[in-house]
This record gives C-alpha cells, structure tokens and sequence, in this order.
C-alpha cells in the first residue's frame, strides 16, 4: 500500500512500527459549533482509510481527541477562545455547549456512515497528561515562561518546518492583519504550551498548574492525548491539510522533544471543500451543514458518495448541482444492485479477481474514484449476480455507501408499488415482455407525478433509464422499451 506522506511530499509505502498493527491519530472537531459539510470531508475519508487498513488486514488503534478547550479564533495562539466564543453566542456555559455539539457532529457522523474511533477523549480530560509534558519540556530547556505563560523555544529545533518551507516574512507576526505580535515570544515561531490567568481573565475553564491557575494551547492537546493512548510510537496521523501549520507542525516539534525520537513517520492530510467563491466556512455564505442537505431532501449518503468520487488530496469544488449530479449516479449505481439476485454459488476466482482489482486502486495513495469505478466493472462482470452481491459487499465496507441496504430499500419500494397499482393506469411493452419490477418502477413515477412529487418521478425515469429502460407516457398510462 502506497500512501502519500506531507512530511516528504511523496507517495511511501506504508509501513508501521509493529508489524501488522496501525497506530492511528486523528485530530477531532473543535465543539463550538455544528460541523460544516467541509470540515467533514476530511473526517470522511478518514474514516475510509481506516476502514482500507482494516480491509488490508490490518488492526488499527484510532485514538479521535475532542477540543473543548484551549482553540483561539486565530491557530497561532491569538484571539478568543472558540468555546468561550460560543458560550457566549447562545449564552450557556462553555461545558454545555461542549457537549450538545459533540452529540451533534457524532449524529452527522452516524448519518455519513462514519466509524467512531476506537478512543475518543475530550481535551478537558487530560490535563495532568499536559502538566506532565510541559514540565518535562522545561526540564529539557525546550521551553521557557514569559509573561505567566509557557512557551516552546522553537529556536531549539534544528528544523521547525516539517511539511513545507515557509516564507518566513510572511509568517511575522506582526504584519498579519487584526493580530496583535506576542512581546513574551523571543522568537516569532514560539507557542504556547500553557496560558495562565495572565491572559484572557474571562476564561471560563481554568486549572491549577506549576505556573499559576491557567489552561492548556491547542496544539500540547493533541500531544497529550497521542501519548496517552497511542503510545510513544505513532504510525499515522492524520487532519485537513490547513491543519499542516501551525497545529501539526507545532505537534511534532513539542512531541519530539519531549520523547527524544521520532514521532510519527506518515502524515495523511486531506484536501478542502470549496464553494464556487472560495474555502467553505462558517462565518461564509450558506452553512451548510449535514442538516440542511436532510431539509433540502438529500441523503447524506449521496454526499459521501459525492466525496468518493474526488482524491482526497485534490480540492473538491461544492455546488448543489454538483450534488444533484452525485444523487443521481448514486441512485442509478443502487438501481443496478438492486436488480441483482442472490442466486447461485459464490465464483471464489473471480471474486478475489473482482476484490483484488479494488484493492490494487486503493493501494495507490487511496484512490477512491478508481474504487467506485471498480464498482461499475463488478456489476458488468461475466459472473453471476451471487458473486457481484459478494464483491459488492466486500468493497462497501470500505466505501461506507450502504449498497446493499438501500438496495433493499430500492426493491421495496418497487413491491410496494406494485401491490398498489395506480388506478386506471396501463403499463405495457413495446416489444410485449413481462417485467413486474420496470412496471412497479414505472407506476410509483406515476403515483409520484400524481402527488407533484416530481423529484422522486424524475428520480425513478433515471433508475430505469440507468437499466435501459425508456419510458413512452401515453393516455391512461405509459409504454417502455429496452434501449
């Protein structure tokens, strides 16, 4: 398996520190609010290379954390505090609103068919864990204390820019706009690693420490927690790509110090979601969120099978009819399984044929849109349709699309069509066959025109057009053919 690494900028095999075995980090949701549609992109195909791993025989150990503390509104330790941000915003404590949009984006995770990882830990759960690594990194002359706050000497490194070499005018401090320069820092690359009452004395969580009464910086979070239950080892960590710098890159310089070795050897970054006008954002436009494509009749799923189509390390442009798009191949894909019987014994040679040519466009750097172009080839194999079921199930454990189960749902509803004919409506072929399926398909279009549901009669005209079907309305009925 080939994967591509952000510390190298190149595509490496994959390997791991025991053999066999995946320490896997992700960086979590920050709970101030509900997750945009972007945000969970990248949790997405995360959660598409786990499940990859685990397909590949691997056994993986996904550590999630949850910020509920300590992230300011600006990554380089400026700015209010997003969770106090939103405590404010709906007036409720900072622990409430915590909790109800943690609830909320695990709900949205359940909807995009996204595995929980295996520990999922709150940042406000570790803070002897950050106590700890502070102190050690003092101990060490890795880190300093100006002003009440902790800071880590970034002048101590040999390199500090792990994933890209930056310009380093365009990271002064004091040129950002809105951002007002640190005077405790003695160098413009330095973080901080622990805040005290010297900072922002309307912070709503604060701890008793070495240093006085104070809270931790986002980035010793992430730190603390790996450690915690990653161990000192770590195989993959992974985030969207604006998490590069600083939070990764200030995760590598305080974990490495600290332990003494290396870190983590592989680092999977996934590209943005953009709009027609640029990144997607909360504070931008529409937000959009996993809700509103459910208020709008979308099925979340068309959105993660909208994000299978695309690399995850190339920017995916949203529009909604980039979605209509999405929904309607995803419905013809579910149209194509659903006509398929379970009949017949299981071809075990072509079905490892089938599995391994998905594997082999998983294995270059998790290729998703090549693995849903597998899909198609199954479904057009010379096989019979009890092993097309199989592959199909085999690959939508990775893919996380729900085939068979809505395929199932596809069929039901067709014998549900069928058991309530519309009335006075004649359906028949052209050519004289007998088809009970393409007629329950053709009568529930009827019955949706009938009820002004136009979305679902267009939605079934292209599940039967996806079969070859073309649909010829007339008086009192319709005719079809096979084209």
């Amino acid at each position: 398996m080939y994967l591509y690494n952000s510390a190298t900028h190149k595509k490496e095999e994959f390997k791991t520190h025991t053999p066999g075995h995946v320490e896997m980090y992700t960086c979590g949701p920050t709970v101030y609010h509900f997750a945009h549609i972007g945000n969970l992109r990248s949790y997405l195909m995360e959660d598409v290379l786990e499940k990859y791993l685990r397909f590949s025989g691997y056994d993986v150990h996904r550590v999630m954390n949850i910020t509920d503390v300590g992230h300011l509104t600006s990554d380089a330790d400026e700015g209010e505090d997003k969770m106090l941000k939103g405590a404010k915003r709906e007036n409720k404590s900072v622990m409430d609103i915590a909790k109800f949009y943690t609830d909320a984006f695990f709900a949205d995770c359940a909807k995009l068919n996204i595995k929980t990882p295996d520990v999922v830990d709150p940042a406000t759960n570790c803070i002897d864990e950050y106590i700890h690594i502070v102190s050690t990194l003092l101990e060490k002359g890795f880190a300093y204390v100006a002003g009440g706050n902790v800071y880590f000497d970034s002048s101590k490194l040999d390199r500090y820019y792990v994933f890209n070499d930056h310009d380093e005018e365009d990271l002064a401090v004091g040129v950002r706009e809105g951002v007002e320069e640190d005077t405790n820092k003695r160098n413009k690359n330095d973080f901080v690693l622990w805040f005290t009452k010297s900072k922002f004395e309307d912070q709503a969580l604060k701890w008793d420490s070495p240093w006085g009464v104070g809270y931790p910086g986002w980035h010793i979070e992430c730190t603390g927690i790996s450690l915690k239950h990653n161990g000192e080892y770590l195989d993959l960590h992974c985030g969207g790509v604006d998490n590069a710098f600083p939070h990764h890159t200030n995760e590598i310089a305080q974990s490495e110090s600290f332990l003494g070795h290396a870190w983590c050897p592989h680092w999977f970054h996934v590209a943005h979601l953009n709009t027609n006008t640029g990144k997607m954002s909360k504070s931008k436009g529409e937000f959009l969120t996993v809700s509103l494509l459910e208020e709008k009749g979308y099925d979340p799923l068309a959105y993660r099978f909208f994000c299978m189509q695309s690399h995850y390390r190339k920017g995916l442009v949203f529009s909604w009819e980039n979605l209509d798009n999405a929904v309607v191949a995803y419905n013809k894909l579910l149209a194509r399984v659903a006509g398929l019987k379970p009949e017949g014994e299981v071809d075990s040679a072509a079905y490892d044929e089938l599995r391994g040519k998905f594997a082999k466009a998983m294995d270059n750097d998790l290729n998703t849109s090549m693995g849903v172009t597998v899909l198609y080839d199954v479904l057009k194999a010379k096989t019979n349709d009890a092993t097309k079921l199989a592959v199909i199930e085999s690959i939508d454990t990775v893919l996380g699309l729900k085939l068979i189960e809505k395929a199932a749902e596809v069929r039901a509803k067709q014998a549900k069509a069928a058991a309530a004919p519309a009335a006075g409506f004649t359906v028949v072929s052209e050519s004289g066959e007998e088809n009970a399926e393409v007629e329950a398909l053709i009568r529930a279009r009827a019955d949706a025109k009938k009820a002004k549901n136009f979305a679902e009669a267009d939605r079934i005209r292209d599940e039967l057009k996806a079969q070859g079907i073309e649909i010829i309305d007339v008086a009192g009925g319709a005719k079809w053919k096979r084209v």
